[in-house]
C-alpha cells in the first residue's frame, strides 16, 4: 500500500515538473514572439511614415477621379442601353 502512496506522490511531483518546465518554455517562446511583434510594429511604423504618408495626397486625388468615373457610369449604361435597343438585328 505504501508503495503506490509513494509511486502516487511521484507522479503527481514529475507531472507538475514537467507541467512547470512546459509552462516556462511558452513564456520564453511568447517573449520572444512579443519582441518581434514589437520590432515589426516599429518597422511597419517607419515604413508608413517614410512612404505611405506622403503618398496620401496622390491617392486622394486618384480617388477623387474614380469618384467622377464611376458617378458617369450610369448615365452611360442607360445610353448604351439606347443606342443597343436602336441597333438592327
Amino acid at each position: 500500500m505504501t508503495i503506490l502512496v509513494i509511486l502516487t506522490v511521484l507522479l503527481a511531483l514529475v507531472i507538475v515538473i514537467v507541467l512547470a518546465g512546459a509552462l516556462t518554455k511558452i513564456r520564453t517562446d511568447l517573449e520572444e514572439a512579443s519582441q518581434g511583434l514589437a520590432t515589426l510594429a516599429t518597422a511597419l511604423a517607419g515604413v508608413e511614415a517614410e512612404h505611405l504618408r506622403p503618398l496620401e495626397p496622390a491617392v486622394k486625388a486618384i480617388n477623387a477621379q474614380f469618384e467622377v468615373i464611376t458617378g458617369a457610369l450610369p448615365g452611360i449604361a442607360s445610353k448604351a442601353a439606347v443606342v443597343a435597343e436602336r441597333r438592327p438585328r
